[in-house]
């Protein structure tokens, strides 16, 4: 171990967008400040990060000196050049967490001295209430040490799994993408009970009380969800008349089609970071 190496600790957060903050957050939450640094090329959003959570903020080559995990929070679109500036800071006594949407371990370590640790996640925004779901998957360098230090540093905001890298596509338009659709359809059921006459306000309590209670029956009964939704569907009932609704409506194909659209955006996402 280099004079270098042995120096380092802690984790650097490197970049300040949504869900580089959510991690950011839910990490301040659980543990304090203490041990994280913030890197983002934004000075406004830089200051903001800092007052906000009470971290320092660093450039990228005092960043990796001095934290032993670099988290790399970034769009997909901006790796290229992240990994470019980044190179010539990092050796393999670092640990490399890449929350990039798409981006394969194979593209990271290419970019990186030969030997680097990289670990590839897919975290969700809910981390930033400390219920996210975050997938991992170990790059050629990345062995199961570095996935239990990766997966304890996720499951300070929420729930955990690892998966082979070929299932990462997947993943990331389920759970990555996921909460955008709910939000979508609570979006429309909000506006469905204000066109059936309710208040804004009670309309989004109805629907958002129900969301969640519906998460955790899914979650903690054991059942399968048909099992639970013919539980509240009666023969000849309010429930059955609106299933049907949804079906005459393929509302079950539209959201297959849109997963297997995300799916295919992730790996178009990846596929242009390794021509690059």
């Amino acid at each position: 171990m280099s004079a270098g190496e042995a120096g380092r600790s802690g984790l650097a957060i490197i970049g300040g967008g949504k869900i580089g903050e959510a991690l950011l957050s839910g990490l301040v939450r659980r543990g304090g400040p203490d041990g994280i640094i913030v890197c983002e090329r934004s000075p406004e959003r830089a200051a903001q990060l800092s007052e906000r959570y009470g971290v320092p903020v660093l450039g990228l080559a005092e960043a990796a000196a001095r934290a032993r995990v670099l988290l790399l929070a970034v769009k997909p679109q901006d790796i290229g050049t992240l990994l470019g500036a980044l190179a010539g800071s990092v050796d393999a006594g670092h640990l490399v967490v890449s929350v990039a949407a798409g981006v394969p371990t194979s593209t990271i370590e290419a970019a990186l001295p030969e030997g680097v640790p990289v670990v590839r996640v897919m975290p969700n925004t809910p981390a930033l209430v400390d219920e996210g779901m975050s997938v991992l998957s170990a790059g050629a360098h990345a062995d199961e040490g570095h996935l239990d230090e990766a997966e304890a540093l996720l499951a300070a905001v929420g729930r955990v799994r690892r998966v082979p890298e070929a299932q990462q596509d997947a993943v990331t338009a389920l759970s990555g993408s996921g909460p955008a659709y709910f939000f979508y359809l609570v979006e429309a059921m909000v506006d469905a009970g204000i066109l059936l006459g309710l208040p804004r306000d009670l309309a989004a309590d109805l629907i958002v009380q129900t969301a969640l209670g519906s998460a955790v029956m899914l979650r903690d009964s054991g059942e399968h969800p048909v099992q639970l939704r013919e539980a509240v569907t009666s023969p000849g009932g309010t429930t059955i008349a609106a299933i049907r609704e949804l079906e005459r409506h393929s509302v079950r194909a539209a959201l297959i089609a849109a997963i297997e659209a995300a799916h295919a955006r992730s790996v178009e996402l990846g596929r242009t970071t390794r021509d690059r």
